[in-house]
């Protein structure tokens, strides 16, 4: 058996370069458009940029049964476009799965967001995988995961051959975790809005990677849920970090906001606001009860985990 991932350098690539026990059984290709840091023997690596045509060339060369697919743009360094995300979401996703379909690949499994449901006033709260995905077109990761679904419903119809696993991913926290949502925890007093909790679902970096270590080898096939039991509103946040919450009214926020950005005080204009009004809060029920994995760590428990981690 072999299996290719891509994106391997990011922190859910090497978590899963790390966990995954050796086996003379599997063999491992990561590939990125950089050297993984540290490569557990006798994995291999290739180089690979998504947005090119190295793909179909590499994935054509080793003809890998299982695809991790894990390259995507979470948090876009400063100075990157809207474009040049979208080409590592979706058109990398495209490429990915052509390719996939053409060199007759087993199984595809991709990592989502519960991002892809969207930031709207009448989500359900739990959310669960038969729920509509409405990725605000405003929040590019959002918008790009929707997209990226509806090309793989596509492609379950055209080519049923292709078995999919879509993993919809809550909050990744870990030891090396940060970036805009650990900013967010890190300001005392916290942000909080006057009316809303804006509940996290957080998973466990290692949780995950056994996740993937398992959706790619012996785990069932279809859409899934992936977050921790429970969800914390900014109150859960504040009291396990013992600090104080700010509470502004949301038209407060939105207009300075608009005043922020257009001077260059902020990278983030007045749609920001629904990312901490609607938080889809997931349902990992179809995780435990169909996939087989109930994770190690609660919401709770990952937060207090990552505090310690992050000396907070």
């Amino acid at each position: 058996m072999k299996v290719l991932i891509t994106g391997a350098a990011g922190l859910v690539g090497r978590a899963v370069l790390t966990e995954w026990t050796q086996s003379h059984e599997i063999q491992i290709i990561a590939t990125d458009i950089v050297p993984v840091s540290t490569l557990p023997d006798p994995i291999r690596f290739r180089k690979m940029d998504v947005t090119s045509p190295e793909v179909e060339h590499v994935i054509g060369e080793e003809r890998p049964d299982v695809i991790l697919h894990l390259a995507s743009i979470v948090s876009p360094p400063k100075g990157m476009t809207d474009r040049l995300a979208y080409g590592v979401d979706v058109g990398g996703t495209r490429r990915v799965l052509e390719a996939a379909i053409k060199y007759k690949v087993q199984r595809l499994v991709v990592t989502s967001s519960g991002a892809a449901y969207g930031y709207h006033a009448d989500n359900s709260v739990p959310l669960k995988e038969e729920d509509p995905i409405r990725g605000n077109s405003e929040f590019a990761y959002a918008h790009h995961k929707r997209l990226v679904e509806e090309m793989l419903a596509e492609a379950r119809s055209q080519s049923p051959d292709l078995q999919q696993v879509i993993l919809r991913v809550g909050t990744i926290l870990g030891a090396e975790t940060d970036n805009q949502i650990t900013a967010l925890f890190k300001k005392d007093p916290l942000l909080g809005l006057s009316g809303y909790e804006s509940p996290f679902v957080f998973i466990w970096t290692q949780d995950l990677a056994r996740i993937l270590i398992r959706a790619a080898t012996d785990g069932a096939c279809g859409i899934f849920n992936v977050a921790g039991d429970g969800a914390l509103g900014v109150s859960d946040l504040g009291r396990i970090l013992g600090k104080r919450i700010r509470r502004v009214p949301s038209w407060l926020l939105k207009l300075g906001l608009g005043i922020a950005r257009p001077i260059g005080l902020s990278r983030y204009g007045p749609e920001q606001v629904r990312f901490l009004q609607y938080r889809p809060v997931l349902d990992n029920t179809k995780l435990k009860e169909e996939f087989g994995y109930t994770p190690e760590l609660t919401s709770e428990q990952v937060f207090v985990l990552w505090k310690k981690q992050a000396g907070l």
